[in-house]
C-alpha cells in the first residue's frame, strides 16, 4: 500500500497492518545494543570507516538568527571540512530552514553536496497541511535535494494512522513535482515522543508505506533523541520493510552522537542489522554537526600521530 498508487488505505488497514507486526522484544534489543557495542574497528579499516562517517553526515544549522552568511560557511566546511588537508571527503549533506535554501543551493553548486531543508513546520509540525504543502513547494522548487519532515506525533499517537499517512504522501507528491528534479523525502518520527519501541516500529513502517526515502529519529529540539536502541529498531525496520516490498529506504539518526566512537558503533551496527548495501550516504546519514570536528581530530591523529590543536577547527 505504497502512496505511489495512488490509493490512500483507510485507517482499519493501517491498523491491521501496524499492530500486525511483531512485537519489538525490549530486553532483547538492548541486549543486541550492548553486543554491538563491544565490537571494534580494526585499526586497518579504521581510516575507511572515518571517512565513511564524514561522508555520512548531514551538517545542520537550525537557529532563528541564522544568516545567509553563516550558511555560505557552513557550506564550505561541508566542500571541505579541513582546509589543511584536501584528502578529506565532503559530508553529504547541509540542512537549513526553507529560506535559506536560496543561499546553501548558491553556496554549493557543482559540489556533490546535497542541500536538505527542513520544511513541514519544523519541529512540532502543527501547521495546516496547506501551509507545510507550500514550504515545502517553496524549498524544492528553490533547489532543496531533500526534505526533512516531521509527523504530527498527536495524530500517530491518538492512532489517526490515514492522517498521518496522508500528510506524508502529500509532502512526497510535492516533492516529486516542485522541483526540476524530484526531492528526496526524509521523515522524522521524534522517537523521544513515542511511547515504546513498537510504537517506533509501527511509525516507521508507516513513514515507509506513505513513501518515505529516509526514516529519521528525531529533530534534534528533544531528549532523548538518537538512542542506540531506537536506531537499531529503524534499522531492523528498513530491513524488514525491503524484505517485504522490494524497496530500500535509508535511516538517519540525529540527535546526542558525538564522538567517533559513537559514530563507528553506528556503522557496526549497520553492518550487523541491514547489512552492507547500508553502508552508503544514500541510505544511512548522521545528523550531529558536532561530531564532524572529532572525525576529523581522530583522523588527523591516524594520519599523523598527533591530534590537531583544539581551534584547528572551525566551529559548526
Amino acid at each position: 500500500m505504497p502512496a505511489t498508487t495512488g490509493t490512500t488505505p483507510g485507517n482499519a488497514a493501517l491498523r491491521s497492518l501496524l499492530y500486525g507486526l511483531p512485537g519489538v522484544d525490549e530486553a532483547g534489543v538492548h541486549a543486541r545494543v550492548a553486543d554491538l557495542a563491544t565490537r571494534s574497528v580494526k585499526t586497518t579499516a579504521k581510516a575507511h570507516a572515518i571517512d565513511l562517517a564524514i561522508r555520512m553526515v548531514d551538517l545542520t544549522t537550525l537557529e532563528g538568527a541564522d544568516t545567509p552568511g553563516k550558511v555560505r560557511a557552513l557550506a564550505a566546511k561541508a566542500r571541505l571540512p579541513d582546509a589543511a588537508d584536501r584528502t578529506v571527503p565532503p559530508v553529504a549533506a547541509v540542512c537549513v530552514h526553507p529560506d535559506l535554501v536560496p543561499a546553501a543551493v548558491a553556496a554549493l553548486a557543482g559540489t556533490p553536496v546535497a542541500v536538505a531543508s527542513v520544511a513541514t513546520s519544523f519541529p512540532a509540525g502543527r501547521a495546516p497541511l496547506e501551509a507545510r504543502l507550500l514550504d515545502t513547494r517553496h524549498a524544492v522548487a528553490a533547489g532543496a535535494d531533500e526534505i526533512d519532515m516531521v509527523i504530527d506525533r498527536g495524530a500517530f499517537l491518538a492512532g489517526d494512522f490515514r492522517k498521518v499517512y496522508e500528510e506524508i504522501a502529500a509532502v512526497k507528491e510535492v516533492c516529486a513535482t516542485a522541483g526540476a528534479v524530484p526531492a528526496h523525502l526524509k521523515v522524522i518520527l521524534e522517537t523521544g515522543e513515542l511511547a515504546s519501541y513498537d510504537d517506533v516500529r509501527r511509525a516507521s513502517w508507516l513513514a515507509l508505506h506513505a513513501g518515505a526515502d529516509f526514516i529519521k529519529t528525531s529533530t534534534g529540539k528533544i531528549t532523548p533523541a538518537a538512542t542506540p536502541a531506537v536506531t537499531l529498531v529503524m534499522l531492523q525496520a528498513v530491513r524488514d520493510f525491503r524484505a517485504a516490498t522490494g524497496r530500500a529506504a535509508g535511516v538517519k539518526p540525529a540527535g546526542g552522537i558525538r564522538t567517533t566512537k559513537d559514530a563507528l558503533r553506528n556503522l557496526v551496527m549497520v553492518q550487523e542489522t541491514a547489512g552492507p548495501e547500508w553502508l552508503d550516504p544514500a541510505r544511512f546519514r548522521i545528523g550531529a554537526s558536532s561530531l564532524l570536528n572529532d572525525l576529523l581530530m581522530q583522523r588527523a591523529k591516524l594520519t599523523t600521530g598527533t591530534y590537531p590543536g583544539p581551534d584547528h577547527y572551525s566551529a559548526d
